[in-house]
């Protein structure tokens, strides 16, 4: 009787989790696509006319990470639309973002260019008052190319377990910044960035999140990547707060606006925090962490979607 209940039970989760995901929609003729990759597509309601790019990690489904952490649970209650890009195993064996490669990182190049394309075509459909991305891990080294390259595009961003773009541009750099974090100093990241766009950006504000017992991910990625946004939005020192489990750093503008923010979270290994005690808080999954506070709850409070 047990063993039936049991196998009832995975039946039953299993029926939930297809139906979940069978919001989402697959996404076609976005126009070129030379980093070849797919996209899924929840539309959330007129009355919330936000989007928010989700970039999955390595061996990830973009769709079950959403769900996972809380995102699309989110997006049916506030009716706000999700845009899910999806890497190929074809692309790279383990179906990362190539956030590595310079033809798939630079400006309207490879996988870059084929998620702007994404993105403006469901924009010319709705024509968004924001958009946003979060990134985890090699979904997160991408997102930093795209707010770098595309600033005007973005509202905000969050890179959580992430890398600072442009750590690194071949596979033996990329190794590196995982296990040391960037070779160049936050000062030098930001001269790099202004030299790639050299233009009087508007940057968007930034959420970076790290486990500072992370193993895959060196957390001087995150340290150095906020410290070098908060240069480029000139913005002073910072205020910390500590919280049960986790510590929040700060950089305000002139208005007291967070511009740039670093969350760091105690005894915390790769991945996306969720707080499964929480309302849509997320639950647990490789790469979805437990902890005292939920990644997307809070970035979803932060943005005020």
């Amino acid at each position: 009787m047990h063993k039936h209940l049991i196998a009832l039970t995975l039946i039953f989760s299993s029926f939930l989790s297809a139906n979940s995901l069978a919001a989402f929609s697959p996404l076609t003729n976005f126009g070129n696509n030379p980093g070849e990759l797919t996209a899924s597509y929840f539309k959330g309601e007129n009355h919330n006319n936000n989007l928010v790019v989700l970039l999955h990690g390595c061996v990830q489904q973009g769709e079950e990470l959403a769900q996972q952490s809380g995102l699309l649970a989110l997006a049916k209650q506030k009716q706000f639309s999700l845009l899910i890009p999806q890497q190929s195993e074809n692309n790279n064996i383990k179906a990362c973002f190539n956030w590595f490669s310079k033809q798939d990182i630079e400006k309207d190049q490879g996988e870059s260019l084929s998620i702007k394309n994404m993105i403006a075509a469901v924009n010319a459909e709705k024509n968004f008052n924001n958009i946003y991305i979060i990134g985890l891990s090699a979904g997160g080294a991408m997102a930093s190319s795209m707010l770098v390259n595309y600033p005007e595009v973005f509202t905000a961003g969050a890179i959580v377990a992430g890398i600072p773009y442009p750590c690194a541009n071949n596979l033996i750099t990329a190794i590196a910044c995982m296990r040391s974090g960037p070779s160049q100093e936050p000062e030098e990241l930001t001269t790099l960035v202004k030299k790639i766009n050299n233009t009087e950006a508007n940057w968007p504000t930034l959420s970076v999140w790290t486990g500072n017992q992370d193993t895959v991910v060196n957390p001087k990625n995150a340290q150095y990547l906020a410290k070098h946004w908060a240069q480029l939005n000139q913005s002073p020192k910072p205020t910390v707060t500590k919280h049960s489990g986790y510590t929040i750093t700060q950089w305000q503008g002139k208005d007291k606006k967070v511009l740039v923010e670093l969350v760091e979270i105690e005894n915390m290994d790769h991945g996306i925090a969720v707080a499964p005690a929480l309302s849509n808080g997320g639950s647990e999954a490789p790469f979805v962490i437990k902890t005292p506070v939920s990644t997307i709850l809070y970035l979803l409070n932060s943005w005020k979607i």
